[in-house]
């Protein structure tokens, strides 16, 4: 798991394709199917909290005080 906390979003995001496009071929023994699943939901899971964390700093302002507010864009 290690390995994978290092890895760059897109790193994470192209290793989750492959895994993906192994499983819709369908011609994964089970047990190797049940891992690379498991192996998909992790990868899913970081991608999707490194977006997160992106987002909430996108949405945060730094001020030259050091005062930090939220970013709030009018429709």
């Amino acid at each position: 798991m290690a390995e994978k906390d290092t890895l760059s979003f897109e790193d994470q995001m192209r290793k989750l394709e492959e895994v993906v496009n192994k499983l819709e071929q369908g011609d994964v023994p089970l047990e190797q199917a049940i891992d690379m699943f498991q192996q998909g939901m992790a990868l899913s899971k970081q991608c999707h909290d490194k977006l997160q964390k992106v987002e909430k700093q996108m949405t945060e302002v730094l001020h030259e005080d050091g005062e930090i507010t939220t970013f709030q864009v009018e429709e």
